[in-house]
Order: C-alpha cells, then sequence, then structure tokens
C-alpha cells in the first residue's frame, strides 16, 4: 500500500468513527466545476466529514434527470484529491459497485428504492464480496422493518463489516408535512435490532423542503442519532435535482451551529444518582400500570363472558364512543397529547375485544 493510499485509508477511518458524522453534498453532481466548488466550500466549513453525490438518479417517472452517471465519479475522486474528504455515492446494481471502486469512492450507501428489492440488493452484496469497504443502508420506500433487516444482513453476510443505517423517513399517503413521514418509532426499533450499528438521519428526504431541515435534525440528535446527511449545493434553486430540499454550504455551516448537540452521558455521580431515583420512580408506575391493565383485561373477560350467556355481540360503537370522548377530555387536562391517547386508546380497545372473543369462542 503507498503512503498515499494509507493516508487516505486512515482520513476515512477517521471520518467513519467520527460522531457526529456529517455527510453532505449535492443531490445530483452535475458537472465537474459544481462537485468541486461545493466540495470546497462545504470542506471549508469545517464540519463535513464526508462529500456526497448522486451519480445515478433512479427517479419516480422516465424524463426526469437520472444521473451523470459514472462520468462523475472522477470528479467525486478529484474533489477528494483537493480538500481530503471521503466521499460517498448511491449504489443499485453490481456495475455501479464496480464503478465507484475504480474511482476509490469511501463509502457507499444502498437507496430506499433499492432496499425495497431483495434481488437488487443481492446483486449489490454479491459485487461487495471480499471489499473491505463501509456500506449504509437506506430504509424502504415502504415502513417494512423486515426489508430494512433483511438489506443489513444481506450485506453483512457478504462479509462487509463496516455497516450502518441511513433513516430517511417513509413514503406514505396523503402526508403534507413531509415529503417522507418520518415514523420515528420504526427507526428506534431498527436501532434496537442492530445497536452495534451507527444511524444516520437524512432530514434532507424527510422534509423534501429547506424550511424545516433543522427541526429534523435536531430532533434526530435528540434521540442519539449518530449523525445526518444533508444535502448541499452552491445554487440549491437552480439545482437539476430536488432543489428545494438542498441548501448552500454556507446555511449549512449555520444549521449545524444552531443544533444543540447533546450527550448521551455524562461522568458525574450526583447526575447519575439522581437519573437512577428518577427511572426507579418510572420502574414502580410501569410496574402499577401493568397490574391495571391486567385488572382491567380480567374485567373484560367476565363482559365477555356476560354477552356470551346473552348472545349480546362484542362490539358496543356507542360505549367505546363515550369512552373515548371521556378518556380524551381527562387525558389532555394531564397533558397527554391527542395523539397518544388515541394510539393508547385503540391498542387497550383492541386487546379486549381479542379477550372477549376468545371468551365467546370457547
Amino acid at each position: 500500500m503507498s503512503t498515499q493510499q494509507a493516508t487516505a485509508k486512515e482520513t476515512l477511518k477517521q471520518a467513519w468513527t467520527k460522531r457526529p458524522l456529517i455527510i453532505s453534498g449535492p443531490c445530483s453532481a452535475e458537472t465537474e466545476e459544481q462537485v468541486l466548488e461545493t466540495a470546497r466550500q462545504l470542506a471549508d466549513t469545517g464540519k463535513v466529514n464526508v462529500l456526497r453525490a448522486g451519480i445515478w438518479k433512479p427517479r419516480t417517472k422516465p424524463g426526469m434527470f437520472e444521473g451523470i452517471g459514472a462520468k462523475g465519479l472522477p470528479w467525486m475522486q478529484k474533489a477528494k484529491q483537493l480538500t481530503g474528504l471521503p466521499t460517498a455515492v448511491e449504489v443499485a446494481t453490481g456495475k455501479q459497485v464496480q464503478d465507484a471502486l475504480t474511482f476509490d469512492v469511501d463509502i457507499l450507501w444502498i437507496g430506499a428504492r433499492t432496499t425495497v428489492n431483495p434481488f437488487s440488493v443481492q446483486e449489490v452484496a454479491d459485487a461487495l464480496r471480499g471489499v473491505d469497504v463501509p456500506v449504509l443502508i437506506k430504509n424502504p420506500i415502504n415502513p417494512d422493518l423486515e426489508l430494512w433487516a433483511g438489506g443489513v444482513e444481506r450485506i453483512a453476510r457478504a462479509g462487509v463489516k463496516d455497516l450502518g443505517l441511513i433513516h430517511r423517513g417513509f413514503s406514505s399517503y396523503g402526508n403534507t408535512q413531509f415529503r417522507n413521514a418520518p415514523m420515528w418509532h420504526l427507526a428506534i426499533e431498527m436501532k434496537l435490532k442492530f445497536p452495534e450499528l451507527p444511524i444516520i438521519n437524512d432530514p434532507s428526504h424527510i422534509c423534501g423542503k429547506r424550511d424545516n431541515l433543522l427541526e429534523v435534525s435536531q430532533k434526530a440528535i435528540d434521540l442519539d442519532y449518530d449523525g445526518l446527511m444533508i444535502e448541499s449545493h452552491i445554487d440549491p434553486d437552480n439545482a437539476w435535482s430536488d432543489a428545494k430540499q438542498q441548501v448552500t454550504p454556507a446555511r449549512l455551516k449555520e444549521m449545524l451551529d444552531e443544533i444543540i448537540w447533546r450527550k448521551e452521558d455524562i461522568d458525574n455521580n450526583e447526575y447519575h444518582q439522581a437519573l437512577e431515583k428518577l427511572r426507579q420512580q418510572i420502574n414502580h408506575l410501569d410496574d402499577e400500570l401493568l397490574q391495571i391493565l391486567g385488572q382491567r383485561m380480567k374485567i373484560a373477560d367476565q363482559i365477555g363472558q356476560y354477552k356470551k350467556d346473552n348472545n349480546i355481540t362484542i362490539l358496543q360503537p356507542g360505549r367505546w364512543q363515550e369512552i373515548i370522548e371521556k378518556t380524551a377530555a381527562r387525558g389532555e387536562k394531564l397533558g397527554l397529547s391527542r395523539d397518544f391517547l388515541n394510539k393508547y386508546l385503540d391498542a387497550v380497545h383492541l386487546e379486549s375485544i381479542n379477550r372477549q372473543k376468545q371468551v365467546l369462542d370457547a
């Protein structure tokens, strides 16, 4: 290995283990000048660890800009030489993997449209056998954790050691607030499933517009994400793809300066003792809640038996609507959100119906 290769390897290692890991660059590589100037300005911020750019762009409809293709890879290689930033690109086929590695791309990521297709993921995995390169895997377009986990497992079985997750939100019909609904609970569940893997948030694709990038980025950091992937372009309004969700390098620096970077933990005895007391209180309350829910379901069993004996239907819409209204009114006075109360009541109601059905079927 040459001295230059060894230096590049060490730079990549430092970037990959950096927390928070900030990946930024244009949605699409458009021209050599655009890539190099964006890279230079991003490097000057002192905040970016990895330069990204879309080389191949899978688009919803034909006729849209589908990326500059492999001719953009030498631009990324030159940008790395000029700035020292490791590079990252999205790959969707075995040929794209080979092309990217030929031009010394440091980090590969698998996009949402690829993760959704096990055949495509397997093709990428096969191309990665024996290759020492970090791979990030975006969540699939639809909210399916098994597909996401399957993508991770396929790439891991190919022998890739450095793996990570990218949470870019999920397609949701009728969604207006976000381009892709974040569904934070699914990302958290995935993190619990693979606790050893870093997880990066992609607010650009969640938001679809630059107005609330900061808000989503802050929430991700508050949830202990390991980093952010934010699209940046020297002239966002005239970008060839996804213009509304990109920001200038200068604005990116401002955003990163505005984020409150919270610590996962601190080395302070008094803090830990106080936190432990509060956690113990939560544990006791959780135990009480479980006991109360258990008692509630026993009463539901008795109601089920009564309905069976008297040949009455399980579902009583009027009664349930009454419960919803009363509980929601009381809960809101206690500071509980309507959204939480609806989800809680739906879960309790479903369990109660299932219990009563078991009694009727016995």
